[in-house]
C-alpha cells in the first residue's frame, strides 16, 4: 500500500505538467478558445471609427446638389459642397453627420444628413495585421465576428515554407496595458481541416508567422 501511495503522489505532478502542456502551444504560449461557427448574420461588433482613405457617401435629404461621395484623405479631412476641410478621422458616421449637419445650418434650415461608410480601411487600432510566411502581408479591416480563417483566406493562405503552427498572436491587453502573446496552430487549420484552431480576433491583433528551417 505504501508503494502505491507513493506512486500516486509522484504520479499527481506528472498529469498536471501534461495536462498544462497539452493546453499551451506556440513555444509554449497559451492558446485562444476555439472561435466555433456563428449562426445566422452576424452580431454588430463596436460602432465603426472613420479612418483615413475611407469611402463616404454624405446624404443630405431634399439637397442632392450638397451630397456627396468623398475619399477621406491622408491628412483625416473631408471636403463637401459648403463645407472644406472636415475632420473625418476618429469619428463615427453618426458623429460626423451631426458635426456636418451644424455646420450646414448656416446655410439651410435644420438639415437631415447620414453618412455611410462604402468602402472602409479603418484607423490602425481597428485593423488586422498578417506578417511573415503567407502569400502578401497585409493589413486589413476588422469586422464583427471575424476569425483568424478569414484573415487567412484575405491574405491568400499560407505560404510553401511556413511553420504555421508556431505561428503567433499579439494582442493589447486594455486590462493590464501590455501586449500579450497566444500560440496558433494554423498548419492544422489549413491542412488537416481542424476546426478547433480558428480562433476569434480582436481589432489590433497582430499575426505572425514564422518560416520553417527546413
Amino acid at each position: 500500500m505504501r508503494f502505491l501511495r507513493t506512486g500516486r503522489v509522484l504520479l499527481l505532478p506528472i498529469i498536471g505538467a501534461m495536462l498544462l502542456a497539452g493546453c499551451m502551444g506556440g513555444g509554449g504560449r497559451p492558446e485562444l478558445p476555439p472561435a466555433g461557427f456563428v449562426a445566422g448574420p452576424d452580431s454588430p461588433g463596436e460602432e465603426y471609427i472613420i479612418g483615413p482613405l475611407d469611402q463616404l457617401q454624405v446624404f443630405v435629404w431634399r439637397n442632392p446638389e450638397l451630397s456627396a461621395k468623398v475619399q477621406v484623405r491622408p491628412d483625416g479631412r473631408i471636403t463637401t459642397p459648403l463645407i472644406s476641410d472636415m475632420p473625418a478621422v476618429g469619428k463615427t458616421p453618426g458623429m460626423l453627420a451631426a458635426d456636418i449637419k451644424i455646420a450646414l445650418s448656416e446655410y439651410i434650415n435644420d438639415p437631415i444628413v447620414s453618412v455611410i461608410v462604402e468602402n472602409f480601411s479603418g484607423t490602425s487600432s481597428q485593423q488586422i495585421r498578417i506578417v511573415g510566411a503567407t502569400e502578401k502581408p497585409a493589413s486589413i479591416p476588422y469586422r464583427a465576428n471575424m476569425t483568424i480563417l478569414d484573415a487567412l483566406i484575405a491574405v491568400g493562405g499560407l505560404s510553401e515554407f511556413a511553420a504555421g503552427n508556431r505561428a503567433r498572436l499579439v494582442r493589447f491587453d486594455r486590462s493590464t496595458g501590455r501586449q500579450r502573446e497566444y500560440g496558433l496552430r494554423l498548419s492544422d487549420l489549413i491542412k488537416d481541416g481542424d476546426t478547433s484552431a480558428n480562433v476569434r480576433l480582436e481589432p489590433g491583433d497582430v499575426i505572425i508567422i514564422p518560416e520553417s528551417m527546413f
